[in-house]
């Protein structure tokens, strides 16, 4: 058995270890965002797949390298089959619902509604099928991940989680949350291990009603301080300086969610006797996004071009692994490894990267 704590592991004693340098990745970044703009964004894909390559190649899990099989023409494929499906859906739906209008007014709202449906139901199955291709293009000992599962149930569930929230003014949102973590990551595994995620909400719950409190009364703040508009009959502007503390203030509160949720959603999920845990608290998060925003200000937006990277560091630095494995008991992940790529990913413009 080969142990997976906190204390082994190589030469910082960790399990997950990220041997990355910015001064290697940077001509990549570089690279990546000329060709990119060069191709008018057809070399995307080809670019997130170098990107990846090279992230996972430095990324060590116990005694061996990460491995990222993905290629860059499986994800054009994937991103050119969603768009252009979206894309004919898109004006279908437009030229419809003009004469739809024309013709019965009042259907046309329930025509709208659906779309909203489809919109949310398309949402659901893009981070389902997101997940399980990463997961299938991820190496390790030549060990892959992946799931069985396609996604359209999660993907309908996840409708009437957002339709919940939606309706009971958000209030439902941590438990939508955990929920679907559940859903999603019950369903994957890697190799012959099946993943067990049972979060709840007994640590995000009270991060997010202070995020939700801070939004509620920073609006009631931002009406009430709210001057006359420019010119007589417009609409009262609000007082810049208030706007600005609200933004901070419900920024800072998404934070303090933000950290408890993935603390939370580590803690709660397992694969075989495998444990994870999430140490980044309030405070590394805060330095994490005020750094990017600083650097985004002082490069006039160039430095997001290592964002990826920054995030990943960032990442593996605070996450940590308990718990053992048996290396001689490791067998082939007998799902099946999807072709489509993530083009509802691409398409939709979900996920980090």
């Amino acid at each position: 058995m080969d142990a997976i704590a906190s204390a082994p592991a190589a030469d910082d004693g960790r399990a997950i270890q990220f041997s990355g340098t910015l001064g290697e990745f940077l001509p990549i970044a570089i690279s990546n965002f000329l060709l990119t703009i060069v191709t008018l964004f057809i070399y995307r894909s080809w670019a997130k797949a170098r990107e990846r390559r090279y992230l996972w190649s430095r990324t060590r899990f116990i005694d061996d390298q990460l491995q990222w099989t993905g290629t860059g023409l499986e994800m054009f494929i994937g991103f050119v089959v969603v768009a252009v499906v979206l894309g004919v859906a898109y004006l279908g739906f437009v030229f419809g619902l003009q004469a739809l209008v024309a013709r019965v007014g009042p259907l046309a709202l329930l025509v709208v509604l659906l779309l909203y449906v489809g919109g949310f139901y398309l949402y659901g199955l893009a981070r389902f099928r997101g997940l399980r291709y990463r997961l299938s293009r991820t190496w390790w000992r030549g060990i892959r991940g992946g799931s069985d599962d396609p996604g359209f149930s999660y993907a309908g569930k996840a409708v009437g989680y957002y339709f919940a929230t939606f309706f009971l003014a958000g209030l439902f949102y941590p438990w939508a949350q955990a929920k679907l973590w559940n859903q999603r990551w019950n369903k994957m595994s890697f190799g012959p291990q099946n993943f067990e995620a049972t979060m709840t909400t007994d640590d995000t719950s009270k991060p997010f009603f202070i995020m939700w409190g801070a939004i509620v009364v920073g609006s009631v703040i931002l009406a009430v301080t709210a001057g006359p508009g420019v010119e007589p009959g417009r609409p009262s502007e609000p007082n810049p300086i208030v706007a600005l503390l609200f933004y901070v203030g419900v920024g800072l509160a998404y934070l303090g969610f933000l950290s408890a949720y993935y603390r939370a959603a580590a803690e709660w999920t397992r694969i075989g006797d495998i444990e994870f845990r999430f140490n980044a608290d309030f405070s590394d998060w805060l330095k994490f996004y005020a750094a990017t925003i600083g650097l985004a200000i002082i490069t006039l937006g160039l430095a997001m071009i290592v964002y990826n990277f920054r995030y990943w560091r960032f990442v593996t630095s605070h996450l940590e692994v308990y718990g053992t494995v048996d290396v001689d008991q490791l067998t082939q992940s007998q799902t099946r490894a999807p072709r489509e790529a993530e083009g509802f990913l691409d398409a939709l413009d979900i996920g980090a990267f």
